[in-house]
């Protein structure tokens, strides 16, 4: 055992232990790039912590022919080396943007999905790719889709005693084409006021299909299902689509807080889609 301040951090053996302590009331444990930043402030005062960075069960990619399961505890900097960066490029889009290569060497993805941040790069691509977040605990393992997992700011389904084990991540059909975008007050490790994640399949110059994720504008992660319905068989062309900008607006449900006001992070995603298309666009590209 060992100690960070008046905390102390527990290094269980395997899965199994790591489960029993996290009953008992620990917390679990992986970069603690966010964590440490609360336990500091006061804003969590965790019985003890359970150190889950190393065990074997949680630190893998499992690359498969449906898709890649990746362990809860492999970080940022692990996946963007790995062959799923290639495979998947939403997913390095979003993570190349968090933070510094510090904080993406410690970070992982099942810590920004525990942390739960309507603002989290990281949650992006896992809603755009409708991935499963696998869970285990006191009476075994289970299954939810991230958008059910994810329940509200810095709020999971996870049940009492339980941790994330892993993403599956599915392999989109086809090769859609992959943007990300995020918008801030400065330039440099940057938390977004507002961001977009895009999945575009395209038949010549016009959008088959789309699939469209919003960071920062919602409480959760906000997929809007009906701008993506009404993107399909409009040209991606920022023209196109400027008659959508304002019903992707009307479908955020923003707050006001100290990074910037709920009335600029609408008008944010609106342009983010029209930045979107002048990326895409087949004439630009």
């Amino acid at each position: 055992m060992r100690k960070t301040g008046p905390v102390e951090i527990v290094r269980p053996t395997d899965l199994a232990e790591a489960v029993r302590l996290v009953s008992e009331g620990g917390r679990p444990l992986a970069g603690g790039t966010d964590l440490f930043v609360r336990v500091r402030k006061g804003m969590e005062v965790p019985q003890f912590l359970v150190y889950v960075g190393e065990l074997p069960e949680l630190s893998s990619i499992e690359i498969g022919e449906e898709g890649a399961e990746v362990g809860a505890a492999v970080t940022h900097a692990e996946i963007l080396r790995s062959p799923l960066a290639e495979r998947l490029p939403i997913l390095q889009l979003a993570l190349a943007t968090i933070g510094a290569p510090a904080i993406r060497a410690m970070g992982t993805l099942g810590g920004n999905l525990a942390n739960a941040s309507p603002a989290g790069d990281g949650l992006i691509p896992l809603y755009l790719l409708s991935a499963r977040v696998r869970l285990v605990g006191p009476v075994g393992e289970r299954e939810l889709p991230v958008e059910e997992f994810v329940t509200g700011p810095g709020k999971t389904a996870l049940a009492p005693g339980e941790i994330i084990r892993s993403i599956f991540i599915p392999f989109p059909e086809a090769a859609p084409l992959a943007y990300f975008r995020k918008v801030g007050r400065r330039r440099a490790l940057v938390i977004a006021v507002a961001s977009l994640g895009a999945l575009i399949w395209l038949e010549g110059d016009v959008i088959r299909k789309a699939r469209l994720a919003l960071g920062s504008v919602a409480p959760t992660v906000l997929r809007p299902r009906e701008v993506e319905e009404a993107l399909v068989g409009r040209p991606l062309h920022p023209e196109a689509l400027r008659p959508l900008v304002e019903r992707l607006r009307a479908a955020t449900r923003p707050i006001s807080d100290i990074r910037a006001s709920a009335d600029y992070r609408r008008e944010v995603a609106g342009n983010l889609l029209l930045g979107m298309a002048a990326s895409l666009c087949p004439a630009s590209v």
